[in-house]
């Protein structure tokens, strides 16, 4: 993606004056659950409406979607609601398909993404097309696949580009489904400023309790819309069941989303004090969840310290690791005076996390 280059900035097209607002069902169960749930969106402030057709699950055995069929309830969906219909596509097959059932938005899936043959499949198929594509980040945090991902579909002369932010996969147990890593997302949209970013916190919760909560840090950080997955039963539905909202809980969410307006100077001041302290809070909330699993190995020491009989103060160990963080901060433009008050309160804080388990 070429920084610089000012790209078609599709969602001009919608005339909105709130962000772009994506919802439907995680997956296309029914004809009649899909036109149900699109007419419940219909008159909200919705724009496009989501469901999956092909579903690519972790594992062999679950619902993996209705397959083509589903297309055709979209395209009822469509005539019935005016709502513009979105998809996910992993291969050129769908994208034919797609397209001969006038789908109007495809998105490339986060299992998709990390594989540029895939990618490029799917890019050469909608060369020529001027369809909306989005794509999702891929399933590990890697900012350079992502951009790889969106460069392919700009050569393959794709105007209208967007990026969707999921989260990414985790082995650690977190409060949510998917870390959101919220930097990575911070670095994309620095870099590529015109491209419009859309949150999807469904996959990064795991949790409808939380949507609201991540709905609103991703405004924040100024990203230009929200996938939201909605459903009319969401507990029983068939994929993906404790993350989705019904639509009078997605009109209600919305509605208590708060969306900064710009109209002059002070608004303008206000909005981008309000973005540069969310991603601040992103990176403190992330230094104190790195510092806790640092006291969690401080604690494992402690109990190497116990079983050896060894004495929990080192100083030369202490000694070494203070200066080569005096070295490091100096890299990064911190002042010596704050990495040693920084690393002795938390060398402080690691002798009281081994002393609690030595004089245990």
């Amino acid at each position: 993606m070429k920084k610089e280059e000012q790209h078609t900035n599709w969602l001009d097209d919608f005339k909105l004056t709130h962000p772009l607002v994506i919802a439907g069902p995680c997956s296309a169960e029914t004809e009649e659950q899909v036109l149900k749930i699109a007419h419940e969106l219909k008159d909200s402030d919705v724009s496009i409406f989501r469901a999956g057709i092909w579903k690519p699950r972790t594992r062999p055995g679950g619902f993996e979607g209705v397959g083509a069929i589903g297309l055709k309830w979209l395209q009822k969906a469509k005539a019935q609601t005016g709502l513009l219909m979105a998809i996910e596509v992993a291969n050129a097959n769908h994208v034919k398909l797609a397209i001969e059932h006038d789908i109007d938005v495809l998105w490339i899936g986060a299992r998709t993404t990390v594989n540029p043959f895939a990618v490029q499949e799917i890019a050469d198929a909608l060369n020529g097309t001027d369809k909306i594509v989005l794509v999702k980040n891929p399933v590990n945090p890697d900012l350079a696949l992502w951009i790889g991902a969106l460069e392919r579909l700009e050569n393959a002369g794709i105007k209208k580009i967007g990026a969707i932010h999921r989260g990414f996969s985790t082995y650690e147990k977190t409060k949510y489904r998917n870390n959101p890593e919220w930097q990575i997302a911070i670095d994309l949209q620095s870099r590529f400023p015109v491209l419009p970013l859309l949150c999807d916190p469904s996959h990064i919760t795991g949790k409808r309790n939380l949507i609201q909560e991540v709905s609103q840090q991703a405004l924040d950080l100024n990203y230009d819309g929200l996938m939201i997955e909605t459903h009319i039963d969401p507990d029983n539905a068939w994929s993906d069941a404790a993350q989705q909202v019904t639509p009078a809980t997605l009109k209600q969410i919305i509605k208590e989303l708060r969306v900064r307006k710009v109209s002059d100077d002070a608004d303008d001041f206000t909005k981008e004090m309000n973005k540069k302290r969310t991603q601040i809070d992103v990176f403190d909330t992330k230094i104190v969840e790195i510092l806790g699993k640092r006291m969690m190995i401080a604690e494992e020491i402690g109990l190497l310290k116990k079983e050896k009989n060894v004495a929990i103060l080192q100083n030369k160990r202490w000694n070494e690791v203070l200066n080569k963080m005096i070295s490091e901060g100096e890299n990064k433009g911190l002042s010596e005076e704050f990495i040693l008050k920084l690393f002795k309160a938390i060398h402080q804080e690691s002798i009281s996390h081994q002393e609690k388990i030595i004089n245990n």
